[in-house]
């Protein structure tokens, strides 16, 4: 009986430090995991943001270029505008200047526009006729070229500008050559020029006794400009001086020669460098026989459009052309 009760206390003890022990390393082992549930979850979160933090960036990164890329584009647009702005006004102030818009200020630009493609376009079939020889850029550098291809662009802008503009036409130009190709690159709109555009030569256009070939080598002086004719003007930039290519050219062509009337209505003037020079660029030679058309003035043209840095002035009386030695080109 006493072994009994013994067996059975010491067995009841036992089950309860089997429990007891149970129970504490159930508890041990439920916090480890909660620990370590506690732990993955900490870093599990600190990558997540860690992430989050990275696209967060890479977005900001994105949305700063995307806003500086529109920032530039913007002041870009805003440049281009204003650069468009102040053209057409230059253009609009340039035409009331010029005498036939200033009765009619109130002329929009789109009116405007369409007299002046009006007066072109009329003068392809009654204005004076004018052609520039492109024939010598064989013999031209790319830089005189790129000059070359200037010097027509402001030829056609004083064209657009007159009153009574001349009819136009550019010969010896081939499509494949460097000065068109040149012309294309630097003039907006240079196909679409109100003025003839060929590769024949001036005398496949007209009769050799209408063409009267302008250069500065020629011995009989321009006296006026006659509707029967045909002008021609050299279109030749040549910075290393060689002398009278246009006159040779003239007559290789057995045409008429002639040159702006400088010995008779100008006089050499002194400067530091004493430099005295009549050659001209292809437009400052149209802006004289321009102006002359309208005015029927040397004086006026020459006044007007001869450069100051070429060591003439006008002169206060005409002077006979024997008096005045003539460069050579």
């Amino acid at each position: 009986m006493f072994l009994s009760t013994f067996t059975v206390s010491h067995l009841f003890l036992y089950f309860h430090c089997v429990l007891f022990f149970t129970k504490r390393m159930c508890e041990t082992h439920l916090n480890d995991a909660s620990e370590l549930l506690g732990l993955l979850h900490i870093d599990l979160e600190a990558d997540g943001e860690d992430r989050r933090t990275r696209r967060v960036g890479a977005e900001c990164s994105q949305k700063n270029v995307l806003r500086k890329q529109r920032n530039w584009e913007r002041q870009l647009a805003a440049k281009k505008s204003k650069r468009k702005e102040e053209k057409q006004r230059r253009r609009v102030n340039r035409a009331q200047e010029s005498g036939p818009h200033t009765d009619h200020p109130q002329f929009t630009k789109r009116v405007l526009k369409a007299i002046t493609k009006e007066r072109l376009a009329e003068a392809q079939t009654t204005g004076l006729r004018l052609c520039v020889d492109l024939s010598m850029t064989d013999c031209m550098s790319d830089k005189e070229i790129s000059r070359l291809a200037g010097q027509l662009r402001r030829l056609y802008g004083s064209n657009r500008r007159a009153t009574r503009p001349f009819h136009l036409i550019l010969t010896d130009l081939e499509e494949d050559s460097r000065l068109y190709r040149e012309c294309v690159r630097m003039n907006d709109g240079f196909l679409n020029y109100t003025m003839d555009i060929t590769e024949q030569n001036c005398l496949d256009l007209f009769p050799q006794e209408t063409v009267v070939y302008l250069t500065p080598d020629a011995d009989e002086a321009l006296e006026t400009v006659d509707a029967d004719k045909v002008y021609v003007l050299g279109g030749l930039v040549d910075e290393s001086i060689q002398k009278k290519l246009s006159l040779s050219r003239a007559r290789e062509l057995s045409v008429h020669t002639a040159r702006l009337p400088i010995d008779e209505y100008m006089v050499k003037r002194n400067n530091v460098k004493n430099f005295h020079s009549k050659i001209l660029a292809v437009n400052q030679v149209f802006d004289i026989l321009l102006t002359f058309s309208e005015t029927d003035s040397w004086t006026q043209a020459l006044q007007a459009w001869f450069p100051a840095g070429k060591g003439y002035v006008i002169s206060s009386t005409p002077l006979p052309a024997a008096t005045q030695t003539q460069d050579s080109r």
